[in-house]
């Protein structure tokens, strides 16, 4: 999966699999969680959004299944 750097609140580097619908985000302290069954226009908002972090806390977070990964 290709990770896109990005310095948007506590996230480092976000990335997505449109095939399995996952999407892996890198925090500051270098954590890597992956979220599973996220939808490819979740995503397209997340890459683009001005706030990232906002939509990342507010529509990411605690609505899919996290699984920590490094």
């Amino acid at each position: 999966m290709d990770m896109r750097q990005v310095n948007a609140g506590k996230l480092r580097a976000i990335g997505y699999d449109a095939g399995a619908r996952v999407l892996r985000v890198e925090f500051d302290d270098r954590r890597v969680v992956e979220y599973a069954g996220v939808p490819q226009e979740t995503w397209r908002r997340l890459s683009t959004a001005g706030a990232m972090w906002s939509y990342f806390r507010d529509n990411v977070e605690e609505e899919f299944t996290a699984r920590r990964v490094k």
